[in-house]
């Protein structure tokens, strides 16, 4: 169980790292660093390999020579343990009568390290046998230098460390229009053109945030147009509306004169809903908030309905909400309505429910219909959308219903979610507290 969270965590973070342009630079940055190191590195060992042949080796071996000299014949450990704490070198002495090693804890490296290797310059260079067969080897004395300066074995690491914060904080500080270009298009896309995308370099990244804030800037008039359009329409329809249905009031009374009637009542409702959801597109501009409670309203719209199948079960204490009343009251008048339309003939009530989840307070009005097909849930909050299944002209209204729900809830920062409760549709709003 361990490993397949592990293994998930893994894919996880290779699916973010991918995904992130910032960390891939970052890391595209440290594979260049690290192969210009290796670059130079080798290509100063190929320089200076020549140089070392013919003038750093004699010398070495020279010095080598001296030292040895210095040890004597046959070799002394006294004057070699003078040479050690003089010298950051290490001596290991072996032959038939001495036996001795300046730093023990290194016989084995030695020993691995030159095992099968007399052939090479290394072993050669550094190691001198005595006219009485002892045989001298010379070292470098690491621990020395690790014991002197402990902290500096560190600073490699400490400084690729640094190295990957300075280029995550540079990669992250050119690329933070990215950040805000794709906050804007979140704000454009839901509406929202107060904010323009802040314009911080005058770059590339700088040229495409002002170009996807004029494309915004577009957009906004071309709403704004169409929306002055259609209230345009939609106002100047009223009056001859009217004088319409006052003409058919003063007609005989005829089966005509009550289909005309009823066409002239949808004609209006229609005209009410396009103007309240043009109004309500504006955002929380739109509305006028006052404290409510939930419960209370849902029993006053409930008492409108006596004598249907209706049944409530609210939660108890619930906090107040900063609601539009009357816009809240047509969303939940609709939901119930559209509930009773559609799945009162089945035998069950239709259920109102409240209860409290988190900073959030939760609206659920389900039915017992016939629901809706899977594909048509997410099309039922659009304008003039009725699947055929559950809704046609004669018992379902213009198709606004929803669409208003749907705008009265994301006004005011909350949401309204369809889903099939198998029997029936539930519908769910979520307000923030």
């Amino acid at each position: 169980m361990r490993w397949r969270r592990h293994v998930q965590a893994h894919k996880r973070w290779h699916q973010r790292f991918r995904h992130s342009l910032k960390w891939r630079l970052v890391a595209l940055f440290l594979v260049l660093a690290a192969c210009s190191v290796m670059v130079f590195m080798g290509g100063t060992r190929m320089a200076l390999s020549g140089g070392f042949e013919y003038f750093v080796k004699p010398l070495l071996a020279d010095y080598v020579d001296r030292l040895a000299a210095d040890i004597g014949s046959p070799p002394d450990p006294q004057r070699a343990q003078a040479l050690v704490a003089r010298l950051p070198i290490s001596v290991r002495i072996e032959g038939p009568e001495i036996r001795w090693d300046s730093h023990p804890e290194k016989a084995k490296e030695w020993k691995h390290k030159f095992k099968d290797k007399e052939d090479e310059w290394g072993p050669r260079l550094f190691t001198r046998s005595t006219a009485d067969g002892h045989r001298i080897s010379f070292g470098m004395a690491t621990n020395v230098w690790h014991e002197r300066h402990p902290v500096r074995a560190l600073v490699p690491l400490f400084g690729l460390l640094l190295l990957t914060l300075a280029a995550y904080a540079t990669v992250r500080r050119l690329f933070r229009p990215l950040d805000d270009i794709r906050q804007g298009t979140q704000r454009y896309g839901e509406g929202d053109f107060s904010n323009p995308i802040p314009i911080r370099r005058r770059d590339e990244l700088g040229d495409l945030a002002q170009q996807v804030n004029d494309m915004a800037t577009g957009l906004q008039g071309m709403l704004h147009s169409q929306r002055a359009l259609l209230l345009a329409i939609s106002h100047e329809l009223r009056s001859p509306l009217t004088r319409a249905r006052l003409n058919a009031e003063l007609s005989g009374d005829t089966p005509e004169r009550a289909a005309l009637l009823r066409d002239l009542t949808l004609m209006g409702t229609l005209i009410t809903d396009l103007l309240e959801g043009e109004r309500l597109a504006a955002g929380p501009s739109a509305l006028k908030r006052e404290a409510t409670d939930l419960n209370t309203l849902v029993q006053e719209i409930a008492a409108g309905f006596e004598g249907q199948p209706l049944q409530l079960s609210l939660a108890d204490e619930l906090p107040p909400l900063a609601l539009d009343r009357p816009r809240a009251t047509m969303l939940v008048r609709n939901l119930i309505d559209n509930a009773l339309r559609h799945g009162a003939a089945e035998g069950q009530p239709v259920l109102v429910s409240t209860h409290a989840d988190g900073a959030q307070v939760v609206l659920t009005v389900r039915d017992h219909g016939p629901g809706v097909p899977e594909d048509q849930l997410a099309r039922l909050t659009e304008p003039f959308y009725r699947p055929d299944v559950a809704r046609t002209r004669a018992s379902g209204g213009v198709g606004l219903g929803l669409y208003l729900c749907r705008l009265v809830a994301q006004s005011h920062g909350g949401s309204l979610t369809l889903r099939n409760a198998r029997p029936g549709l539930e519908a769910v709003v979520r307000w923030p507290v």
